[in-house]
């Protein structure tokens, strides 16, 4: 009886100890449910204020910028409007020495003299009233060309920020045009007079073949210079046909009766040609933003500034390797091959300009008068090396 009591007490005690165990497990896990879910209420709430707080941060930061490149470009503005304002007070009469661009005029000068110097070398006859009626009526033919150039420039909008455009200055495309046209017109007769005087039509029609090449580069419809055409026309206006023209209209009456398409007359035009061509390359340097604007693809829109700084050295270097060639093989005397190699330094000059400074826009405005220099100091040297020759022939 008592084994049997003791029993049933101990299942008893066994049944409340397991219910009080299996309710406190139920109480756990509620607790551990409700414990949870506040844990991810909290934490969503946490995230919530977090994204908020990273949001007002990123506003505050995105507006921070705003007003910071909103100063910028105010500073800008206002730096821009004061250079502006200071170019024109000051540098005004720079902007009309660039409008007339008189150093550019050695490209008149230097085909006339080479073509001259030719000529005397295989005659011995300088014609000083025809030389000087040329050099006017050739320098007419240069204004119109830089007087054209402005205004079709200017109407394409190439020229629209450019201060030293004629037009800018002036402020009348019809005048500035009108005057081209005039310009054109009297250095024509000029020409023509002088091949009429000299008996020689064929060298009025390679002229007339350098004014045509002048054309199409940059007038209506044509204007091959927006698709890089420029300097090839550039070689051959100055260079074969311009050369070539002036060595028959400075020739004597014996040598007119045929075409004198000789190696030094060749030779010394493909020269011409080439440091012509390398000014008008070099030209392009400060306006490549300029021209891309107003889709005008000149060779350094197409290269970049960086190739067309090599391409410069390149030029260079074949330039006088084409001189050493010429002669090599007597195209030309050795007294052009001797002068004209005196010229290196101003060479080495351009080259070393372009490449320290074809990044900058203001500086490599210059690099095109380095070049006319080398030009003009080159054709110089040219046309004495064949007047030279001439001299030790005679003797």
């Amino acid at each position: 009886m008592a084994a049997t009591f003791c029993y049933l007490t101990q299942v008893s005690g066994i049944e409340k100890l397991d219910g009080y165990y299996n309710q406190k497990q139920s109480y756990l896990k509620r607790g551990f449910l409700r414990s949870k879910r506040s844990t991810s209420n909290a934490g969503k709430f946490f995230f919530a204020r977090n994204a908020r707080h990273s949001q007002a941060k990123r506003r505050h930061q995105y507006q921070h910028v705003i007003c910071k490149s909103r100063a910028e470009l105010s500073l800008s503005a206002t730096e821009k409007e004061i250079g502006e304002q200071v170019q024109e007070d000051i540098s005004k009469g720079s902007l009309i020495w660039r409008a007339i661009k008189l150093p550019i005029y050695s490209v008149a000068l230097v085909p006339l003299t080479v073509g001259s110097a030719a000529a005397y070398l295989q005659t011995g006859v300088f014609l000083a009233r025809r030389y000087f009626v040329l050099l006017a009526s050739s320098i007419l033919v240069i204004t119109w060309l830089n007087l054209s150039n402005d205004v079709y420039d200017f109407d394409t909008g190439a020229d629209k920020n450019k201060k030293e455009s004629v037009v800018n200055l002036v402020g009348s495309r019809t005048g500035t045009l009108f005057a081209a046209c005039s310009c054109l017109v009297l250095g024509f007769m000029g020409l023509a007079w002088t091949a009429a005087e000299a008996g020689n039509m064929r060298s009025i029609l390679l002229l007339a073949g350098a004014i045509i090449c002048g054309y199409i580069y940059q007038c209506p419809p044509f204007r091959l210079s927006y698709q890089g055409l420029g300097e090839p026309l550039c070689f051959a206006a100055f260079g074969p046909y311009a050369v070539s023209a002036f060595y028959l209209l400075q020739s004597s009456t014996s040598v007119m009766n045929h075409f004198p398409l000789n190696g030094t007359v060749l030779s010394a035009s493909v020269l011409v040609g080439f440091t012509t061509s390398l000014i008008l390359f070099c030209s392009h340097f400060h306006q490549v933003s300029g021209d891309l604007l107003v889709g005008k693809i000149s060779p350094l829109v197409r290269l970049g500034t960086n190739t067309g700084s090599q391409v410069v050295r390149a030029a260079i270097i074949t330039l006088y390797a084409l001189l050493v060639a010429f002669g090599l093989s007597q195209a030309l005397p050795l007294a052009c091959v001797f002068l004209c190699a005196l010229t290196l330094p101003m060479g080495n000059l351009v080259i070393r300009f372009v490449q320290q400074n074809h990044k900058d826009k203001e500086k490599i405005f210059m690099a095109k008068y380095y070049c006319v220099r080398l030009h003009a100091l080159f054709g110089a040297a040219l046309a004495t090396g064949l007047v030279v020759a001439r001299m030790i022939n005679k003797t």
